[in-house]
Parts: structure tokens; C-alpha cells; sequence
């Protein structure tokens, strides 16, 4: 696998900019990407699904866990500012609709960013517990944010050095 770049999902794009369980986890990964130099890569409807996701929360859904429209503005300016590069390769939509048959999903969307990672050579990260559990089986170069252990770092003291 390419190690300088992954492919990512909306889900975990998401957890950057919202408070969400899994947040804390989500930025200490991105940090070490940062650090290391990886870029993060994504399909080209990955930014319309992100936006959709904060504007749906700001919307729907129960009063008390839903995004004021203030929360909402800084969570679309904030994901904005993601260093995420959106990528199309000239095969992914077939290699999609192909693994839509392999893992056996009604749908392509998932199945786009877990093309673009294999045409690409690199890992696909997600948090979408379900779609790892659909996809880990028959591709090795899935990850679940859940699973990721941030590396501890040794501070050294002055009597160190």
C-alpha cells in the first residue's frame, strides 16, 4: 500500500469538524498524517456528502442533539479547511460497481471510496463501523477509525538531553 496517501470517508472527514464519540481519536490520526506528510484523498462527492451530513444535522432529527444554525456555519467553515484532495481515476466507477456486487450493497457510494483506495495502491480509512464490517473480509486495505491506537509520545526532560 501507498504510504503517502489515504483515501477517507465522509464519516471520517466528519468527525473532525463535530463532536461526535471518536472525535478525539479522528485528530490525533489526522495529526500523524500531518506529520508524516500523507495526503488525504477522497471521491469527487465527498465534499457534497460532508456538507449534506452538517446541513441534514443542523435540520432533522431530535431538538436537543441538533446543530444550532451557529454550530452549523462553523462546522462547514472548519471542513472547509480539511487538506482533503478529491481524486476520480478513470476506473473507479467501474471497479465501484464491482465491488457493489462483491460485498453485496444496494448501493455505490461506499463502494466509490473503496474503489478510488484500490486504484490508488493506498488504505481506506473510515468510521462507518458498518461498512468496515462489510468490507474488512475480502479487502485487506480497509481500517476503522475505532481501531486505530494513537502512538504515545516519550516527552524527554532537560536531564535527558
Amino acid at each position: 500500500m501507498a504510504a503517502g496517501e489515504v483515501c477517507v470517508d465522509a464519516s471520517l472527514v466528519l468527525k473532525l469538524v463535530l463532536n461526535e464519540p471518536d472525535s478525539e481519536l479522528a485528530e490525533a490520526l489526522f495529526a500523524g498524517w500531518r506529520e508524516e506528510g500523507v495526503r488525504m484523498i477522497a471521491p469527487v462527492f465527498c465534499p457534497v456528502e460532508v456538507d449534506s451530513v452538517i446541513r441534514r444535522k443542523s435540520s432533522t432529527g431530535d431538538p436537543a442533539r441538533r446543530l444550532s444554525p451557529e454550530q452549523a456555519e462553523l462546522a462547514f467553515q472548519a471542513v472547509q479547511a480539511v487538506p482533503l484532495r478529491v481524486v476520480e481515476e478513470p476506473l473507479q466507477r467501474r471497479r465501484a460497481w464491482e465491488l457493489a456486487r462483491l460485498l453485496e450493497v444496494p448501493v455505490v457510494y461506499d463502494t466509490h471510496y473503496l474503489a478510488l483506495a484500490e486504484l490508488r495502491g493506498c488504505e481506506f480509512w473510515t468510521a462507518d463501523e458498518k461498512l468496515y464490517r462489510t468490507a474488512k473480509e475480502k479487502l485487506n486495505y480497509v481500517r476503522l477509525l475505532a481501531e486505530f491506537e494513537p502512538r504515545k509520545r516519550s516527552r524527554r526532560s532537560r536531564k535527558d538531553v
